[in-house]
């Protein structure tokens, strides 16, 4: 913990001593990342008082056309110096970490010691989200609700705890598997294989040379967000994604397929025992293990059916994609400066100002995702979209430019198109006329986004 006590005096020091971050009260902010989220970040970063320039490394097409940040493509951001040598040269006031690879990796930790304000954990605080069984022995000592659980690294004694605990049963690979190394078996047949896949055949490389095995929980999930500054969380508006990739919550789980925020299902009182038995406490003993978290937490939670309580699935130290769309399109805040506070340990002293209409986005995907997808498909009429009312805003994940300057589709989840209502039905209402306008035939969308609110409204008016 050596290095986590040089970056926090070396923090402290430039708090008195550093360069004037705001340079006529507006500074350039260096987003690292690519995708729909950092897009998002883009788009709230640059309606920021305090933000005159954004940049985004190595950002995307859809980025730079929209004109929400200046792309550098170019940018190694595997390589720590590289990112430090730019933002020297570029006067960068706040580096703004997007995805977990980087986080993971320590460029953060790098960052800090460079004495450039960091949005974004060390490695050792991120891992969090890089190991489940960090996260799990973290919540054994600090009491934190969540599944009942065992960690292993033999395949026959992992099935051997499987027949003893019966199916339905939860079985994860234990590092980063971008989203995917999750699987709820509903048989012990399932649960069996999915051990074979994760630690025989190595589907997911070393991230799986160790699995988590949980108990099943029932209820509903809820993400839950919080800014965190090492000794202060504040709480985010709250948000539901959907996570699998078929109508009707069938097929298997993705990076998720669209999002609404608010969630009706966390209502105030259930987001203040979330903060009081699960933020808090982890913003805590993360503090007291010596890796002060510094960044996002999201919380992926089970509100329990049979209790109505709150307990933890898994942690991510990133905004989530596709919620981070939906909450900067209701924040009001000036994020800049909200980030920059909680880089200097001053949270405690910002509050939050949010729209009080809903956001929805749907997600739109290359045909075959999760699985194999074809790359290059061509995307037309996304700025014909984006004029079927004011309150749409397209995010791009997955675009790039081709020879002939078409916009391509590159990744499996590519647009999220995203839209504001005065309630779910007008918001839901807005981003599907959009995705009908995008003129894309190998993409697919999911058409009930919102389903769960859309029935809770619907119950509430009768």
């Amino acid at each position: 913990s050596g290095i986590l006590k040089d970056g926090a005096r070396s923090r402290k020091l430039r708090q008195r001593t550093g360069p004037p971050l705001l340079v006529e009260g507006r500074m350039t902010v260096l987003v690292i990342g690519g995708g729909g989220r950092e897009h998002a970040l883009c788009y709230a970063l640059t309606r920021s008082p305090s933000c005159d320039t954004v940049l985004c490394a190595p950002g995307n097409a859809g980025i730079a056309q929209s004109r929400d940040a200046v792309c550098i493509s170019d940018l190694d951001i595997s390589s720590s110096d590289a990112v430090i040598s730019f933002c020297r040269k570029r006067g960068v006031g706040m580096v703004v970490v997007g995805p977990e690879g980087p986080l993971v990796a320590g460029l953060a930790n790098d960052l800090v010691k460079a004495g450039i304000p960091t949005f974004g954990p060390s490695s050792e605080a991120a891992a969090l989200e890089g190991s489940k069984d960090f996260m799990k022995r973290l919540c054994d000592k600090y009491n934190i609700p969540t599944a009942q659980y065992r960690t292993f690294t033999d395949p026959a004694k992992a099935k051997e705890y499987i027949k003893d605990q019966g199916a339905p049963i939860v079985v994860k690979a234990d590092g980063l598997a971008a989203g995917k190394g999750v699987v709820v078996a509903m048989t012990l047949d399932e649960a069996f294989e999915a051990i074979d896949s994760m630690m025989v055949d190595e589907s997911f490389g070393s991230a799986g040379s160790r699995v988590v095995i949980e108990e099943y929980l029932e209820g509903e999930e809820a993400s839950f967000f919080a800014l965190v500054d090492g000794e202060n969380a504040l709480p985010l508006e709250s948000a539901q994604d959907h996570k699998r990739v078929g109508d009707g919550d069938t097929g298997p789980n993705t990076g998720g397929m669209g999002a609404y925020s608010p969630a009706p299902i966390v209502t105030e009182e259930l987001k203040s025992v979330i903060m009081e038995t699960i933020i808090i406490p982890t913003v805590k003993g993360m503090a007291a293990e010596g890796c002060k978290f510094v960044g996002v937490l999201y919380a992926g939670l089970m509100i329990e059916k049979k209790s109505g309580l709150p307990k933890l699935i898994e942690y991510n130290v990133r905004f989530g994609d596709p919620e981070c769309q939906v909450l900067m399109m209701r924040l009001e805040s000036d994020l800049a400066q909200v980030l920059l506070s909680a880089c200097r340990g001053e949270l405690g002293k910002v509050s939050l100002t949010w729209s009080p209409e809903i956001a929805m986005v749907v997600v739109m995907a290359s045909e075959g995702y999760p699985g194999s997808y074809k790359k290059g498909t061509v995307i037309k009429n996304i700025d014909k979209a984006e004029q079927v009312s004011p309150a749409v805003k397209i995010f791009h994940a997955g675009t790039a430019l081709d020879g002939d300057g078409n916009l391509v589709a590159v990744g499996g989840r590519v647009l999220g198109v995203t839209a504001k209502g005065k309630d779910i039905e007008e918001a839901r209402f807005r981003a599907y006329d959009a995705v009908d306008v995008v003129d894309w035939p190998e993409g697919f969308f999911r058409r009930d986004i919102g389903w769960r609110a859309l029935k809770q409204e619907q119950t509430a008016n009768y």
